[in-house]
């Protein structure tokens, strides 16, 4: 047994290096200026729930700055990060993850966010003068956000082949859309460099939204699970945007669509940032199968049920425990 320095730090999992069961080359990439794109999501949506976007018209400065000036927030002494938190559930975190016992070697900020009009949870460090540019740089990359993910929503409602286009998009752009914005870092942790494992940094969970848009530095640690139950590892690519499927997705399609098992390993030489925009309904929407996507003869695998109700189930919930279980029939 390891024993680290640290009485939070001995009870974050520590992982083996695995046996890949997979290339990289198995995550799909889609591009987005190329025709037959919407047909490439779909594709991906069904087999992995996960994919990489290119050329998606998103400025790259726009992520590098609002990465910037979260490595300037995380490098504060600790009792000047803890002002922002604890996160309640918003606000900044620190190895603790959720209510329920979840650990990582994480720590982050958490902003609740709304699209019509945009808005996000402030924080006190937000308001100060000196954070001025920090509050520009959130708002502009939230707004790319937003039309990022309602045009590959719009995509793959072409790729169904379903009507209206907006049938997904529509449920997260919304008034009373419920989104979350995380900014994540994923400190060095010297201890690893002498240990053929690496600790955990995220424990191993799907996301209950829609969807969820992933970018990250150039430090590795994302991995997802295959269908085999085998993980694979995501290279880093700070201009591309990652696309996770969540489980309101899932069931959205009646389970065409997969809502990917994925984690985050910490491996201690260098520091990992990450910023993902998961985009969820108004508490209110009913989630089901559409029925356009329902062949004949064919039955709901889902009871239906609000999102509101499904966030405060998720909620109860440890990381890795299987959230729909609960809503299949």
């Amino acid at each position: 047994m390891v024993v680290l320095a640290d009485e939070v730090l001995d009870q974050i999992p520590l992982i083996r290096s695995p046996k890949h069961g997979s290339n990289v080359s198995d995550i799909p990439v889609v591009d987005l200026s190329m025709p037959g794109s919407a047909e490439a999501l779909v594709g991906a949506c069904e087999e992995l729930g996960f994919f990489k976007v290119v050329n998606h018209g998103v400025p790259v400065e726009l992520a590098q700055r609002l990465e910037a000036e979260a490595i300037k927030f995380f490098a504060l002494p600790q009792l000047d990060k803890e002002k922002s938190g604890p996160p309640n559930p918003f606000g900044y975190g620190n190895k603790t993850i959720g209510p329920n016992g979840d650990v990582g070697w994480v720590e982050y900020l958490l902003f609740a966010i709304t699209s019509a009009p945009l808005s996000y949870t402030s924080m006190s460090f937000l308001e100060e003068p000196s954070a001025c540019s920090f509050r520009s740089a959130l708002k502009e990359y939230l707004l790319a956000m937003r039309k990022l993910a309602s045009d590959l929503l719009r995509l793959m409602a072409e790729g169904l082949k379903i009507e209206p286009r907006d049938a997904f998009s529509r449920l997260v752009m919304g008034e009373q859309s419920d989104g979350i914005f995380r900014l994540n870092h994923y400190p060095k942790c010297p201890i690893l460099e002498k240990l053929n494992c690496s600790l955990t940094g995220f424990g191993e969970h799907t996301d209950p939204q829609i969807i969820s848009v992933l970018r990250s530095n150039s430090s590795t640690g994302l991995q997802i699970s295959l269908k085999d139950g085998s993980w694979v590892a995501v290279p880093p690519d700070q201009e591309s945007f990652f696309i996770n499927v969540g489980d309101a997705l899932q069931v959205l399609t009646n389970g065409r669509f997969r809502s990917v098992r994925h984690r985050v390993l910490a491996n201690g030489l260098k520091s990992r940032v990450s910023m993902i925009h998961f985009f969820g309904p108004s508490p209110a929407e009913r989630i089901a199968p559409l029925p356009q996507l329902m062949g004949e003869g064919e039955q709901s695998k889902y009871r239906e049920f609000t999102w509101g109700e499904y966030k405060k189930a998720s909620y109860k919930s440890r990381l890795s425990d299987d959230r729909l279980g609960q809503f299949e029939k």
